[in-house]
């Protein structure tokens, strides 16, 4: 029998602990969840995600890609994090202004905006292409918005280099974002979004980002 990795022990725990929550309470704290048969679906980004309700297995239904491990640990702890009442307040803050998160902000500076300005740096032509790509929507020249979850909007600014200035990005949440999931897990679907986005751009990400 293979051996799992840590990672792996981690997400079958929560699979675990999927399966022993009240599925019905989470939907009403959930409404974008869609009950279709045996599964609960979502959007996840640009990828719609199947939650079997009876193993907690997750797959995906708009390609033949596996679901990352990350993936499944953005939509677990979205399950498990998510508070009753929780409501997008329409308050848009950089991650370090979001509840309990200073002590990640450095690190979420470099290895997600700065990370996002270095990927498009001299490319951002390709930008709007690739978050459309992934069901965003463009509101100004230089800023865009994704649906990381339907609860968990990712609104993000780019501004081009030139020979004097390097390239510039900002990435902004709902200030309700720790309402929904945990903060640290808030990096982990910062991560996706740009591995998604350099990836339907055609460009690399620096994978020592995150």
């Amino acid at each position: 029998m293979e051996k799992l990795s840590n990672y792996e022990k981690q997400c079958e725990q929560w699979r675990l602990t999927f399966l022993a929550m009240d599925q019905e309470a989470l939907r009403r704290k959930l409404p974008e969840l869609e009950a279709v048969g045996n599964q609960l679906r979502l959007w996840h980004f640009g990828r719609q995600l199947a939650v079997d309700r009876c193993s907690g297995v997750i797959s995906c239904l708009t390609d033949d890609r596996p679901v990352s491990y990350g993936v499944r640990m953005n939509v677990y702890t979205l399950f498990h994090y998510c508070a009753p009442g929780a409501r997008l307040t329409g308050e848009w803050v950089p991650f370090r202004d979001l509840r309990h998160a200073s002590p990640f902000a450095p690190a979420f500076q470099r290895g997600a905006v700065d990370a996002l300005a270095a990927a498009f740096s001299g490319h951002g032509e390709l930008l709007p292409a690739a978050v459309e790509r992934l069901r965003g929507v463009r509101l100004t020249a230089n800023t865009f918005q994704l649906p990381a979850f339907a609860c968990i909007p990712m609104r993000l600014g780019f501004w081009d280099g030139d020979e004097e200035f390097h390239a510039q990005a900002n990435l902004l949440f709902d200030r309700s974002a720790p309402d929904f999931i945990h903060v640290e897990s808030v990096v982990t679907i910062a991560s996706e979004g740009l591995r998604q986005l350099t990836e339907a751009a055609g460009l690399e990400l620096d994978r020592r980002a995150f």
